[in-house]
């Protein structure tokens, strides 16, 4: 998608701080502009629109044409989880700025706080009535994260959904001059997306061992969690979703 959106040094992407440094290399491999917008770590690592209106305002000031929005959710490596809210605020954020949204879902299934909850950006997408023609959104997911965590067997994919039938040949084309993934990881992303079904035999196996995973997860998040906050001179917001803490170290 990054070969698709730069064009030259003068196309941005809007990109979190913290962030998975992938984005920023991935952007500075295809020679465009990194746009930095700021997660608030008083509110969670919360996205704050008027923030990302902000940066947003001042790069295309400076001649850089912002043309995408990166939003990871759950946060890497932040570990935070988006409120309902905050992903309508953000939708129709790139609505109203003609941005597509890139949408980093690879940890959906990682949620560890009881008062949290996954929301994809497609659904919130729907519920605003919106249709294939308004928002263009890239939603990633991949077999190296949630409860499967393969991360050797390089699988993954991403829906691509609002953008017109030209431009889906484009990105399609420009998928298939790759080498095609391992036989393995396609067997495992096709898993991914087409897990079974209660109505399958093995079903109560595949629900005992994802839950078992997933609960020893949420255990040590929580056992890191606990352990930042008892150490003198850090702070750390709670682990509410992916496999990250982010603390705040205060010197004296």
């Amino acid at each position: 998608m990054m070969q698709l959106l730069i064009r030259n040094e003068k196309d941005g992407i809007l990109v979190p701080i913290p962030q998975y440094p992938l984005y920023s290399a991935s952007i500075a491999l295809h020679g465009g502009s990194l746009v930095p917008y700021y997660l608030n770590e008083s509110t969670g690592w919360g996205l704050e629109i008027s923030d990302v209106k902000k940066q947003l305002e001042d790069a295309r000031s400076r001649g850089i044409d912002v043309r995408a929005l990166v939003v990871i959710n759950p946060g890497n490596p932040t570990g935070q989880v988006l409120a309902e809210e905050n992903q309508y605020d953000i939708v129709k954020f790139c609505k109203n700025e003609g941005l597509v949204l890139l949408a980093d879902e690879v940890y959906q299934e990682n949620i560890y706080a009881d008062n949290k909850k996954f929301h994809s950006f497609k659904k919130i997408v729907r519920s605003l009535g919106y249709g294939e023609e308004d928002l263009p959104l890239v939603s990633y997911q991949s077999v190296s994260k949630g409860y499967y965590g393969e991360c050797g067997k390089r699988g993954g994919y991403m829906e691509i959904t609002g953008f017109s039938a030209p431009v889906r040949e484009q990105i399609y084309k420009i998928a298939s001059v790759n080498l095609c993934s391992n036989i393995t990881g396609q067997i495992l992303a096709s898993l991914v997306m087409n897990p079974p079904k209660a109505s399958d035999e093995s079903y109560a196996s595949y629900k005992a061992e994802k839950d078992g995973i997933l609960a020893s997860l949420a255990r040590r998040a929580k056992a890191l969690e606990v352990a930042f906050s008892k150490l003198e001179g850090i702070t750390c917001n709670k682990a509410e979703g992916a496999m990250y803490l982010f603390p705040q170290i205060c010197l004296p």
